[in-house]
């Protein structure tokens, strides 16, 4: 009996090497502790990707109204806004009707509005009628619906303490993906040799179908999580002032609008595929301008004066603005020009830019998004695809399958650890952690190596850093815990 029981544990071969449990240990406390956030970014994401739907259906009377054989000027629509708000606040964007059936929303700053949050007149341009008074959000326009869920997904409603959570989650899927394929990398490389799999015990039947479902789900949305992860960093607070910062030092920066017309340079707009509207401070003249106009009556004209707009858009037809989809902005003080800009974010990419002087209708700047450094064109296209409108409702559904797939990788992983609890243990919430003890069997440079990268990672991506920080702690913590009795076989 002794020797038997001496005998037993040489038949369960412990595994080689100290990186596999390293990253197996990094990949369970990762999704233990950051797994919940991850759930809610994805599922609130899912939700999202399919609110453009939701808010045609919710607000069909406000966006849509019967085709009109005439149409009101732009300039005349801006006036009845303009009436209706009563000078309450000041105008800040037009937004002409795209299609034939579609209003037109003439765009206010109201006072107490959020950040990128506008006071929104829907207008019905053949019959001057005010559909909606709603406040909107950002360049997608999102209505209060769809607002309050893109607050959710970024923030919890919570502010910038909220945007924590997101930048949390972004910050930490790639690393628990890639840790994730690592480990099966590992795991098939051990079954090709033919040695022991933990999963092929019979006792561990029901977390062998669970871990086969979460590594065929995790194979799937394997490449779309990291996208996700990369491109959410960008979004995120800390981090993505860090990339801001690398993409302008590299001269990566979206190239920005001058509005300007003292003939400034203008800087790089660095948060243009996030913002609202491009920047319009500093400039620089183009050579070729439209021929000046003058009022009739030799009156002097007024540059701000709103019902210029139709000029305005005019010149800007002229020049390089094509969609459909565009954005109006007046000049934001005297001595500037007017901004229009194509706003559509469908493939083709239609961003191009122009800034008129609204006194001379001469053109002042213009971008074009072909003249976009790659990286600039990369960044634009991964924030559309991120969003879902890169492809149109195709975007939609992959994004949507991706989330929940996310979304029940983790419900997976927190059932095959609620699987590992003991038996008899019903106080237990879970399994015991991988065993420890990977970085004391690893050689000099392996403890280099894992330093360097943890490092590197956790200057980027600081909540990494401070998390892993937090992780090392509990860690510790259960570590130095007093030994208790033996507990049964998990499940």
């Amino acid at each position: 009996m002794t020797r038997t029981a001496e005998t037993r544990p040489a038949l369960r071969p412990r595994p080689r090497g100290w990186l596999g449990p390293l990253l197996q240990r990094l990949h369970f406390y990762a999704g233990i502790l950051v797994g919940p956030f991850i759930l809610v970014a994805a599922t609130s994401g899912a939700l999202y990707v399919i609110s453009p739907q939701i808010e045609e259906v919710v607000y069909a009377d406000t966006l849509h109204v019967a085709p009109s054989a005439t149409t009101l000027s732009l300039g005349e629509q801006v006036e009845i806004a303009q009436a209706h708000v009563d000078g309450q606040a000041p105008l800040s964007a037009i937004r002409p009707a795209p299609r034939p059936g579609d209003t037109t929303r003439v765009m206010f700053a109201q006072e107490g509005l959020g950040e990128s949050e506008s006071r929104a007149i829907f207008i019905d341009p053949g019959t001057g009628e005010i559909r909606g008074d709603l406040t909107v959000y950002g360049t997608s326009g999102s209505l209060p619906l769809r607002s309050w869920i893109d607050h959710l997904h970024r923030g919890l409603h919570l502010g910038d303490v909220g945007r924590l959570y997101s930048e949390l989650a972004a910050s930490w899927l790639w690393i628990v993906a890639s840790a994730g394929l690592a480990l099966w990398i590992v795991r098939a490389g051990r079954t090709r040799i033919g040695r022991h799999r933990e999963p092929s015990r019979p006792r561990a039947g029901g977390r062998r179908r669970l871990l086969r479902w979460h590594t065929v789900i995790g194979s799937v949305v394997l490449l779309a999580a990291l996208f996700l992860s990369a491109t959410g960093i960008t979004w995120s607070q800390h981090a993505g002032a860090n990339v801001t910062g690398l993409r302008a030092s590299l001269g990566w920066a979206t190239p920005a609008i001058s509005a300007s017309l003292g003939g400034t340079e203008p800087a790089a707009d660095e948060h243009a595929e996030h913002s609202g509207h491009a920047e319009h401070s500093g400039g620089s003249e183009h050579a070729g301008h439209h021929g000046g106009t003058t009022d009739p009556s030799g009156a002097a004209v007024d540059p701000m004066d709103p019902m210029h707009v139709d000029h305005v858009l005019e010149v800007a037809r002229g020049v390089n603005i094509d969609s459909t989809a565009v954005e109006i902005l007046p000049p934001a003080q005297p001595g500037t020009a007017w901004v229009v800009q194509e706003i559509h974010r469908s493939y083709p990419t239609e961003v191009d830019v122009v800034a008129i002087d609204g006194t001379t209708l001469e053109v002042v700047d213009r971008v074009d998004f072909g003249d976009y450094p790659l990286m600039a064109k990369l960044a634009r296209w991964g924030v559309d695809i991120h969003m879902g409108t890169m492809f149109g409702l195709v975007n939609q559904i992959v994004l949507f399958l991706v989330a929940m797939g996310i979304a029940s990788m983790v419900v997976l992983g927190y059932a095959m650890w609620w699987r590992r609890r003991p038996h008899g243990a019903p106080r237990v919430l879970g399994g015991r952690a991988p065993r420890r003890g990977a970085l004391r069997a690893a050689p000099w440079w392996g403890l280099a190596a894992v330093g360097a990268v943890a490092v590197a990672i956790g200057l980027v991506l600081p909540l990494v850093g401070w998390t892993l920080l937090g992780f090392l702690a509990v860690d510790l913590a259960l570590a130095l815990r007093p030994a208790r009795a033996p507990a049964a076989s998990p499940r």
